[in-house]
């Protein structure tokens, strides 16, 4: 049985990221990249799909774990009858090659310790070929070699290294793993422990930038902005909706997608969070990743894109892996990247609105791309789509699609109103912008339940609708839009937590969605509930694992974690709830 995914912590080096348990096993790695096969994939099978392990031989007393402060470097300590150890876990910053590193320090007493390596490319299918090279075990195969350093006596079987050595107190006992292309040289040797104080700086001087005075839980948003900053490709900018695959939404069941990639359906959220939190570069290191992933042609932009921009996501799914608590299919790739979804083009202006009334300066392309973007809108603004949440069934017209085309052409035209040089299209413009409010406050309106609703014509509840007063659509106490935040608070909400729709038939479901949870608390606070906000807010977090990470939902009967994890956009509105709530910030609505 797969280990729970609170029992997780993340380790990432601004290339990839590594899932490592609080026993010790490396569960999953993904190499050289975020959206690279994965080398060890026991978070989504066994053992056998490669992991490594590193524990004690003999029965823990105790174990405790926590991040050094401010920073991705892990301690676990493991406390025995007769000693006790400290095994530290981290991903230098910085160096050429991109390595996960492993520390055993004796705290008391002799421990005797186990390490297992089993490394299984193609997501835990191929077994590399490895041999013993200058004191190092290198094993290749295809384009990847990895490199093991270790001061341990290894003992090498069908592809897997052994190993069985004692700590004494005040002994540490180092172990380097290190990618490499293959048909170049090997990774050179790694200084340890510079590379510990280096990590240790890079972490605590980015992290440094925020201001903790701007919130009342500023240890929540600091631990949400260093896994952020994990969940960017550094080369690129780009933010993965988070580093993991096929986490399942539901237990044992088929709802198990790719979020290795960057989502424009995020941008906003990032853009938002980012600069309010004081991250400026970061902010425009992700715009222009959009803008370059995006290109000229708006009929071409798909909605989500690899770390370099790249636009092939093929889907299938890797049958010889048994998924997450035996939750398949296990998926690579995402065919929901071919979908249409007008609403992420209403996304990509309100980030770049968002960063020029940040403080940004303007892109090269920003007003090319914008202007190519509206016009295009003009022509298929009422055309049915997938929506938000990446439906699979028929294309409807989702409430929340309508109004991010509104909320862009909102934005072009309050931002050229005086550029007498556009005016013909502003005009027209403000014409359809009139036009779609008029619609949605219409044909999303619902009288019966007294809310909008998920799609035009439907009786669904959807908490997607939490965002229209979010972006400025509607206030949050207009009187349609107070008895939809009501409605979506009484029908939808389990354990205080928010789901994204009501429980359909039998069989497995979801769990609540954790930024859907933080969009009611600033559904409330916009109404001036600032207690009921502070309220929904803290039962976020109270659901966070003791490393203080979140993944994309939350199952209430389980009470655990459940979805692709850490999920950017659950941190992402972490950050932008607990700041909102603690004074003014910059909004999407204008605000």
């Amino acid at each position: 049985m797969s280990r729970r995914i609170e029992d997780y912590a993340l380790l990432g080096d601004g290339q990839t990221a590594a899932l490592v348990s609080r026993d010790g096993s490396v569960d999953w790695l993904c190499w050289p990249r975020f959206d690279s096969d994965a080398c060890f994939a026991a978070l989504l099978g066994t053992s056998e799909n490669g992991c490594w392990s590193i524990t004690p031989a003999g029965p823990i007393e105790r174990q405790t774990r926590r991040y050094q402060d401010d920073t991705l470097v892990m301690e676990t300590d493991f406390d025995l009858h007769d000693g006790a150890v400290r095994l530290i876990d981290f991903m230098p910053v910085g160096e050429a090659s991109s390595s996960v590193i492993r520390m055993v320090i004796g705290l008391r007493g002799v421990v005797q310790m186990n390490m297992l390596l089993r490394l299984r490319f193609n997501y835990g299918a191929l077994s590399p070929w490895s041999e013993p090279i200058d004191g190092a075990v290198q094993s290749c195969i295809g384009p990847d070699r990895v490199v093991l350093r270790t001061d341990i006596a290894l003992t090498m079987s069908n592809g897997t290294a052994e190993a069985s050595f004692i700590v004494h107190a005040g002994e540490t006992i180092t172990c380097v793993m290190s990618y490499g292309a293959a048909q170049e040289a090997p990774p050179p040797p790694v200084d340890v422990q510079a590379a510990l104080r280096e990590t240790q700086h890079f972490w605590r001087d980015w992290i440094s930038r925020f201001d903790n005075t701007r919130t009342a839980w500023p240890q929540a948003v600091r631990r949400s902005l260093l896994t952020l900053k994990a969940l960017t490709h550094g080369r690129t900018g780009a933010i993965v909706a988070a580093p993991t695959t096929s986490l399942p939404e539901a237990p044992g069941g088929r709802m198990n997608w790719d979020y290795r990639y960057g989502w424009l359906r995020d941008t906003s959220f990032a853009m938002v969070a980012l600069l309010n939190a004081g991250f400026n570069d970061e902010a425009s290191a992700w715009r222009d990743w959009l803008l370059r992933s995006i290109g000229a042609s708006p009929d071409q932009i798909r909605i989500m894109y690899r770390v370099d921009g790249g636009r092939h996501l093929s889907e299938w799914t890797v049958d010889w892996l048994a998924g997450h608590r035996y939750a398949s299919p296990v998926r690579v790739g995402n065919a929901a990247a071919d979908q249409h979804q007008v609403d992420v083009l209403g996304e990509i202006i309100d980030c770049l609105d968002v960063g020029r009334r940040g403080g940004l300066a303007a892109a090269s392309s920003q007003d090319f791309v914008e202007t190519c973007i509206v016009e295009h809108l003009q022509h298929v603004w009422n055309t049915p789509g997938s929506g938000i949440w990446e439906s699979r069934s028929t294309p409807r017209h989702y409430t929340y699609s309508r109004v991010m085309v509104w909320a862009a052409l909102d934005r072009f035209v309050n931002s050229r109103s005086a550029d007498a040089a556009c005016s013909s299209l502003v005009e027209r413009l403000t014409s359809l912008r009139e036009t779609i409010r008029e619609e949605v406050c219409r044909e999303a309106w619902n009288e019966s339940l007294g809310s909008f609703t998920r799609y035009y014509g439907a009786d669904e509840l959807d908490a997607s609708l939490l965002l229209i007063p979010l972006v400025g659509f509607l206030p949050a106490h207009e009187p349609r839009m107070a008895s939809t935040i009501e409605r979506i608070r009484r029908d939808l909400s389990e354990d205080g937590l928010i789901r994204r729709h009501k429980k359909r038939g039998e069989g497995p479901h979801e769990g609540t969605f954790l930024a859907c949870s933080c969009w009611m608390a600033d559904c409330l606070q916009m109404q001036g509930r600032t207690d009921e906000a502070r309220q929904q807010f803290e039962r976020v977090l109270a659901v966070a694992n003791e490393l203080g990470l979140l993944s994309e939902q939350y199952n209430a009967e389980r009470k655990e974690l459940a979805g692709n994890f850490p999920q950017a956009l659950t941190h992402l509105a972490v950050i932008t709830t607990a700041l909102g709530l603690c004074g003014p910030t910059l909004q999407r609505g204008g605000g």
